[in-house]
């Protein structure tokens, strides 16, 4: 059995600064006609394949790696770096399945459908406030939209939802190799500042119960004893951290792919309620905004007569996994129902636990679209974010055309 280190396979960085936007779709497609399974990187091994993908990610033997790529690059110590052992995706065996325990009935399919009517009026209000010509930069209503309803759902004030915004689009860079490398401070920054927040608001939570999910973690925390006060910070984070930043990347995709396919966006609005699930789900599928989720071999694997040491690092391409080898999953198509489920929200015991409120988001915002606008153009080039860490639009200037 061969090691992966004998392997003569494809090269691919998954840091790379300049593979994003059309150049991405082409790099992905030339790594899928190597026809290998498994690219090797810098850093890591990049998995080509659905079965592979779903191999690792729901491996006993592998973890989720971001204490290790800190310490790569001297975190080992400090706010940014304990804030990341106690994040949920950094925290395995017992201790994962307790938390998780506690975040599950906030967001499992019924309570997504409950914050329905909120999320159509918050983006009923945004698209109120539009100029008249239509002409805007849509990135500023998809991070406004999902920052308020994650202000919603966790107890804040909703006017501090900008800086929930803030803190999460910097906090989240933890998970991106190249900003922790050289934004280290401004990310830290954050931390301490949601940290003092965070304090402040426990302390009015507890003193004025809601029905917010802060509220709902403060009784765990008193009533059983099951939540320490730092794990109650970073849990509350952790919903601000997987709901803002990867939703608006997410809407502003699908925007932009609806914006690119007229004949799907016409599709949509002679039927939104009835398409709008499924081309949600196509935009995760078609512009997955984890492109790569990463695994840390914890002792030796076997794969395909392939031997993987342990403290091997693997990213899991959901690019290849979602279409995995059918060049007809090329094409961007929301009717096509047949498509297997995608990996973009990740698999196993990682899934995420968000998956079922960002889906209901972004089919509100869809629909909301499609009873105000006739039409949705590009009215410039897109500016695409970097592939390490979510994948996201800078700037996507577009015309809603009434």
């Amino acid at each position: 059995m061969a090691s992966v280190a004998e392997l003569d396979l494809p090269r691919f960085d998954t840091m790379t600064a300049d593979v994003r936007g059309p150049a991405f779709h082409e790099a992905m497609l030339a790594l899928r006609e190597s026809g290998s399974w498994l690219a090797a990187g810098p850093l890591a091994y990049t998995v080509l394949d659905r079965e592979s993908g779903e191999f690792f990610l729901r491996s006993k033997a592998t973890v989720f790696p971001g204490l290790r790529i800190a310490e790569l690059f001297g975190i080992d110590d400090g706010p940014l770096y304990d804030e990341m052992v106690r994040n949920i995706i950094n925290v395995n065996g017992d201790d994962h399945r307790r938390l998780r325990s506690l975040l599950n009935p906030a967001l499992t399919p019924k309570a997504a459908e409950r914050h329905r009517a909120g999320m159509r009026r918050i983006i009923g209000e945004i698209l109120d406030g539009l100029p008249a010509d239509g002409r805007i930069d849509f990135v500023d209503v998809a991070w406004r939209y999902p920052s308020l309803v994650i202000a919603d759902l966790v107890g804040v004030p909703l006017e501090m939802a900008p800086k929930l915004y803030e803190w999460s689009s910097w906090i989240q860079k933890q998970f991106d190799p190249g900003a922790l490398g050289t934004e280290r401070a401004e990310i830290e920054q954050r931390v301490v500042e949601f940290h003092e927040y965070a304090g402040g608001l426990i302390a009015d939570r507890r003193a004025n119960p809601g029905d917010d999910l802060t509220s709902a973690l403060i009784l765990a925390r008193d009533g059983s004893d099951r939540l320490d006060d730092d794990e109650l910070v970073n849990l509350v984070l952790d919903v601000i951290l997987g709901g803002i930043d990867t939703a608006q990347s997410q809407l502003s995709h699908a925007v932009r792919l609806l914006a690119e396919h007229p004949e799907q966006w016409e599709a949509l609005r002679a039927d939104p309620r009835g398409l709008a699930p499924s081309a949600v789900d196509e935009a995760f599928r078609y512009e997955p905004v984890t492109p790569f989720t990463a695994r840390l071999t914890t002792e030796e694997v076997e794969h395909r007569d392939v031997t993987f040491p342990p403290d091997t690092l693997v990213a899991i391409s959901s690019w290849h996994a979602n279409r995995d080898g059918d060049e007809a999953a090329d094409r961007f198509d929301i009717s096509d129902r047949k498509r297997p489920r995608v990996l973009t929200f990740g698999a196993g015991i990682h899934y995420c636990v968000g998956a079922n409120l960002a889906r209901a988001e972004l089919e509100e915002a869809l629909v909301a679209l499609t009873e105000r606008y006739e039409r949705i153009e590009l009215d410039g080039e897109p500016e695409y974010g970097s592939i390490s860490g979510i994948y996201g639009i800078d700037r996507l200037p577009v015309r809603l055309v009434v």
